[in-house]
């Protein structure tokens, strides 16, 4: 199963280079079989451009996370810490292989309609 994230299009970059290896979000999927993630890089790209396996995910304290995932996480301590404020809990998704679409996708070409999740959204 996929799921469609909706990810800045700064941190996409850093996705594609591989320079952020750790995707972090407040909460994680409840269906347990989500194996890869399909990236749309929100305005102004505004389309689906990457698919990625999930490597692995961790949840832990955000100060614990912070410390497994520093290295390659694409972001500024502020920026992690100003995302996780006042939560007992952080979840990094380990980015595995990325595959970056040869052609962007609007995402009506996925036959969800045009509006991007806010959070995820599952994918058959």
């Amino acid at each position: 199963m996929k799921v469609l994230l909706s990810i800045k299009p700064e941190f996409v970059e850093k996705i594609l280079d591989g320079s952020k290896r750790f995707e972090f979000r407040k909460n994680v999927f409840k269906n347990k079989n989500v194996k890869s993630i399909v990236v749309y890089s929100t305005m102004p790209v505004g389309k689906v451009v990457a698919e990625f396996d999930i490597e692995h995910i961790l949840m832990d304290a955000p100060d614990t996370v912070w410390e497994k995932t520093a290295d390659f996480s694409g972001i500024s301590r502020s920026f992690f810490d100003e995302y996780f404020t006042g939560r007992d809990r952080a979840v990094a998704i380990g980015i595995g292989e990325v595959r970056q679409y040869e052609r962007p996708m609007d995402l009506t070409e996925l036959g969800i309609g045009s509006t991007a999740p806010q959070s995820y959204r599952y994918l058959m």
